[in-house]
């Protein structure tokens, strides 16, 4: 069952730092919510297990948001697009923290990356670094980020079709095989057509990394918005 989200604080005290928690295992969010309750210099906002759950709360537009990938609903790097969409900025806390992963989320916006295996002391340490207008990724993974920069423009992708750019917001948002059939009125087989297509043309095999595609070439912005 999806958790429901719970709203702390309606305004941060001066000097303070705003921060949500959006993460669907309890035992977790209620350990970052006790780390940040305990630090002394955080007013923690809204508690939520998912996405939908957290802008249901109507939270702050200018606090952080400690963020999982995997949650119920909008999930991964449309996640993060939405979240910072809304004048939040995103640190993400999650155990996928693959290649792809890392990247999907930084290009959604994420102003930082840990993963759940990150000490307490880090993870504040990730927020303040935010909140004072910088950007974190644990040393682990900074390597990650900084060897596919240089790579990020080295060859160039074909346009997409319509249909293309409709299947990869698709599966940017989440969507598998079948449900983009259903929303397309058109076959399985036809979508696969798509996506191998989608694939040789953007030079993306995993969905995560198509989710990254998606967000680069802008096709998922708009459907991401509040």
């Amino acid at each position: 069952m999806e958790a429901a989200a719970v709203r702390t604080e309606s305004v941060s005290s001066p000097g303070r730092i705003p921060v949500s928690v959006v993460e669907d295992h309890p035992l977790y969010r209620d350990a970052l919510t006790r780390l940040f309750q305990e630090a002394g210099d955080f007013d923690v906002d809204v508690v939520a297990g998912s996405v939908g759950k957290f802008v249901a709360c109507r939270p702050r537009r200018d606090g952080i948001v400690v963020l999982d990938l995997t949650l119920p609903g909008v999930t991964g790097a449309a996640a993060v697009l939405q979240i910072n969409g809304m004048g939040n900025r995103v640190l993400v806390v999650s155990a996928e923290a693959a290649k792809s992963d890392v990247l999907g989320a930084i290009s959604a916006g994420a102003r930082g990356f840990l993963s759940k295996e990150s000490e307490g002391t880090e993870i504040v340490r990730a927020v303040r670094e935010i909140a004072a207008g910088k950007t974190y990724v644990s040393p682990t993974l900074a390597s990650i980020v900084l060897t596919t920069e240089q790579n990020r423009q080295a060859g160039p992708r074909l346009e997409l079709s319509g249909q293309e750019k409709q299947v990869l917001r698709l599966v940017a948002e989440g969507k598998r095989d079948r449900d983009i059939a259903m929303e397309m009125s058109i076959s399985v087989r036809t979508v696969r057509s798509y996506l191998d297509r989608i694939r040789d043309k953007i030079g993306a095999r995993r969905r995560a990394e198509m989710t990254r595609a998606a967000i680069e070439l802008g096709v998922l912005a708009e459907s991401a918005a509040c």
